[in-house]
């Protein structure tokens, strides 16, 4: 009996010791942050570079829903492009006939050209599952681009546009397939964005044109390489516009290894660290 009474006061106390560990850092961080952290997060604010398998799992099974809200923002943002802008000549000369008022203006209006999209995706590490997710995104919104080119790297760079085009039956494996099927590594399995970026400027210069807007998927962490800044300005001057998603959060930006802060000089950088924020950035930078 006396055992069993020491046991019960012991875990008693340590039952009053998590309670206040818990009411003091609620007060030092605040409640809502707290209720925040406590309660798992939905699979779109799953963090890329923190999913595990069963979170990537659900993550892809959101893919299709999603490129189906995305589908009709992106339609809806063509109507309203395609109404175009004011022709203020043929207003004017339309207003005599009211005394000069332009009562009816005279819209020029746009011709409607689907735009052409590139990706380059960094697919190792941890970075690949955001990659990964991506291109399956990319996959399910093809039919709203006029052309798509995918290309993926570690420290080569290797085009993958079949690949994520026949793997719709099988999403799951499409990482394992790129791996084992595109040419991604030289001599070692570290990602090197110079080296990478260099090949795709003097290899695929071709994928880029006038009417390309160009993503780039990855941490731009370099294991302390050469970023070769010129050759993405290379990139930049050939496209219509360069974006660059980076599953990091700002704040690690610059750090260690990491050139992004150099990257965003050149290019526009946006952090992009689960599918939420996937699906705005997409929604609001892809041209229409």
């Amino acid at each position: 009996m006396l055992d069993d009474e020491i046991r019960r006061r012991i875990e008693e106390f340590r039952r009053q010791v998590r309670t206040e560990a818990r009411r003091r850092v609620a007060e030092r961080r605040g409640a809502d942050e707290i209720a925040r952290r406590g309660v798992a997060p939905t699979a779109d604010r799953v963090d890329f570079l923190f999913a595990g398998r069963a979170q990537l799992a659900e993550l892809r099974r959101t893919v299709q829903p999603l490129a189906r809200k995305l589908a009709t923002r992106l339609a809806a943002r063509r109507r309203r492009a395609s109404r175009g802008t004011i022709d203020l000549r043929r207003t004017l000369r339309g207003s005599l006939s009211t005394g000069g008022v332009p009562m009816r203006p005279v819209l020029r209006r746009r011709r409607p050209v689907r735009p052409e999209l590139v990706l380059l995706c960094d697919v190792s590490g941890s970075v690949a599952g955001f990659s990964d997710f991506t291109m399956l995104l990319v996959q399910a919104l093809h039919d709203q681009f006029s052309k798509v080119r995918v290309f993926a790297f570690v420290n080569r760079i290797d085009e993958v546009t079949g690949l994520v085009v026949r793997g719709a039956a099988d999403p799951e494996g499409l990482g394992a397939r790129i791996m084992a099927q595109a040419a991604l590594t030289g001599w070692h399995d570290s990602s090197d964005y110079g080296v990478s970026l260099g090949e795709f400027a003097e290899r695929y210069a071709d994928a880029v044109g006038p009417r390309a807007s160009v993503f780039v998927l990855g941490d731009a962490r370099t294991n302390r390489s050469d970023p070769n800044l010129p050759a993405l300005r290379r990139v930049a001057e050939r496209a219509r516009r360069v974006y660059w998603l980076n599953p990091e959060p700002h704040t690690q930006w610059g750090t260690g290894d990491s050139a992004a802060l150099a990257y965003a000089e050149v290019v526009e950088m946006h952090e992009c660290r689960n599918a939420r924020q996937l699906g705005e950035l997409v929604a609001r930078l892809l041209p229409v």
